[in-house]
């Protein structure tokens, strides 16, 4: 496989996230930062308030090295405890706000956090699995009763000075971040990740985007998520610009907020973009500021979609551990499925599962290995054998199948532990599923394997059909034998009002799978309802 020379410079930015925010601050003061529904706050205002909860912090005897918690919902707390921990070389660990229970109480202790800050809504998820933390036992609460624990804003009573307030020389290789990776397919790790993973990664965006100082960069996912932090305010941070972020994903208010916090880039993943394509035509369809969308999956019908709402789509390729990988270029012709090429910062391979590199034009894992320093996750927080795993033979493995055409282009076929097994044939699950979703009835699915019979597995599909819409699963098989491989038809087929999800929106399919075959659950071979205990 070849890839480009390497295109790493010296750095363009300061050593670390804080110094970076500081040194913006000195440049442009008075310009917006970060706007959200709540309010607009520029890049001195950031700095300032970030200053303070640092002191704050440093109270309560958080330094260097040390690992904090933070449940909370998309709010400007969250980014402004993110730069406070940054600027004492301190460690943010957001958690996920869906987790409860076992979950909630295993990812707290598995970074060790000595300190956290909970919302008020959350607060009662907290409670229940307090007394199960090894480690956090010093819990801020944002918002609400905080008869019970200390109010958020102790963190806030301390004047920042240069007694109180310490400035650590902080490392670019000094940890950032801790975050949790989806667990869509079963429990969370937490990826490592470096102040110069975050910088690096968000000029490689701006790079690989075309991004503008004029941009407003607008994300709706959650601030624990990869997309809020590295892709969407530091890119911000360099560019000197507005990053704007949602509440959360609505796909009747998401116009309406792109519209009122004035984005012209936004971001979308899984079926989201479907979701928004289905829905009614609206005369104000084009009536928004937005220029650019960048995500993944790229559906079949993105030129359509571009056309009624006066944007380019366009798809790139990431993970967690590896920030962005692939860019599409934005002067090319498009090619529908791919989700662009290597950025020359990295130097990648397809590899069958004994590493060796596969043909052009075969699937094969993604293996990669940066040309500059820190562009990948330092490792699993607390789980060396996943670490050790994950960087075998000196590449990174990223559990994910791709193939490559003869121009470099790369196109993704699903992760390895998504393939479906079906009487000797590799089923991609996505390609299964992008074949469903182009039924005008259906608004998503998840794909996956059940034991079959014959040994090896059957496919199985979990569908949501558009409100409104009524669909028999015998007219949907059918739509399936017409645009899809004979093998790669579902077998099962089960319609569901919601599928279970992550709050970043990607499903847990795990869950779906787990609970296999049940009444209702319709059988094409049988053609009639079956179940099996």
């Amino acid at each position: 496989m070849v890839n480009a020379p390497s295109s790493a410079t010296h750095d363009p930015f300061a050593p670390s996230l804080g110094a970076e925010l500081r040194r913006a601050a000195a440049e442009v003061p008075h310009q917006p930062f970060i706007r959200m529904a709540s309010g607009e706050w520029t890049y001195r205002q950031i700095d300032e308030e970030s200053d303070r909860l640092a002191a704050g912090l440093h109270a309560q005897g958080v330094c260097a090295g040390h690992h904090v918690s933070l449940m909370l919902p998309n709010c400007i707390e969250m980014a402004v405890l993110w730069f406070a921990l940054a600027k004492l070389g301190a460690v943010a660990a957001p958690v996920n706000t869906s987790f409860r229970g076992g979950a909630l109480a295993d990812a707290v202790n598995l970074v060790e956090s000595r300190l956290a800050v909970v919302h008020a809504t959350l607060h009662a998820q907290w409670a229940e699995v307090q007394g199960q933390l090894a480690t956090a036992t010093q819990v801020f609460v944002l918002g609400g009763d905080t008869e019970r624990c200390p109010p958020y804003a102790l963190l806030r009573s301390v004047e920042p000075t240069e007694h109180t307030l310490p400035r650590p020389e902080v490392a670019c290789d000094a940890l950032c971040l801790l975050l949790y990776t989806s667990g869509t397919t079963g429990r969370s790790k937490a990826a490592m990740i470096g102040h110069r993973f975050v910088l690096a990664q968000a000029q490689l965006f701006i790079e690989g985007l075309e991004l503008r100082a004029d941009d407003v960069l607008y994300c709706p996912y959650p601030m624990f998520h990869l997309d809020a932090t590295v892709m969407t305010i530091v890119p911000a941070l360099l560019l000197r610009g507005v990053a704007a972020i949602g509440e959360r994903f609505s796909v009747s208010r998401y116009w309406d907020e792109v519209r009122a916090l004035q984005a012209t880039v936004f971001d979308f993943m899984g079926a989201t973009v479907t979701m928004l394509w289905k829905q009614p035509p609206s005369p104000r369809d084009r009536d928004h500021r937005a220029r650019l969308g960048w995500g993944v999956p790229l559906p079949a019908f993105a030129p359509q979609f571009e056309e009624r709402f006066g944007c380019r789509l366009v798809e790139l390729y990431g993970s967690t551990e590896a920030g962005g990988v692939m860019y599409t270029p934005l002067h090319e012709p498009r090619r529908m499925g791919s989700c662009g090429r290597v950025d020359p910062a990295f130097r990648a391979r397809l590899a069958d599962p004994q590493g060796f590199e596969v043909p052009v034009g075969q699937p094969g894992e993604l293996l990669l290995r940066p040309e500059q320093p820190g562009l990948l996750m330092q490792g699993y927080y607390g789980m060396p054998e996943a670490t050790l795993a994950a960087f075998r033979d000196l590449w990174f493995h990223t559990g994910d199948l791709l193939r490559q055409d003869e121009e470099g282009y790369m196109y993704f076929v699903g992760r390895t532990k998504d393939i479906v097994r079906r009487r000797g044939e590799n089923i991609s699950a996505a390609e299964v599923e992008m074949g469903i979703e182009a039924h005008p009835d259906v608004l998503e699915c998840a794909v996956f394997g059940v034991p079959s019979d014959m040994t090896e597995e059957e496919v199985m599909a979990c569908v949501v059909l558009r409100p409104g819409a009524s669909l028999a699963p015998a007219a949907l098989a059918t739509h399936c034998s017409q645009h899809m491989a004979r093998f790669m038809v579902p077998r099962y087929l089960r319609l569901l009002p919601a599928l279970p999800k992550t709050p970043t929106d990607k499903v847990e399919k795990f869950r779906l799978q787990a609970e296999g075959i049940v009444p209702g659950t319709w059988d094409r071979e049988a053609e009639a309802p079956r179940s099996t205990h």
